[in-house]
């Protein structure tokens, strides 16, 4: 699998992790990562994330996402 294939297969798993933590379908995940630009964020730590597990980049993201005020615009606690 080449790096790029590898970088869409993360930005997938972890936008299933935010659906079914958050308890919001994907249309919307997708929106909230796209306004705050998670999967150019998940991109471009990459080098970073691919040693760590799905559970820690998801804390991570959201932590990135807390930072932002994403999470409170889309009524996450």
């Amino acid at each position: 699998m080449t790096e790029k294939q590898q970088i869409i297969y993360m930005q997938v798993r972890i936008m299933r992790l935010a659906s079914e933590a958050w308890n919001l379908p994907i249309e919307t995940i997708s929106e909230i990562f796209s306004k705050f630009d998670v999967l150019q964020y998940i991109k471009s730590c990459f080098g970073i994330f691919h040693v760590e597990g799905d559970d820690a980049i998801f804390d991570d993201v959201t932590a990135y996402l807390e930072n932002r005020g994403g999470l409170s615009s889309a009524g996450i606690d």
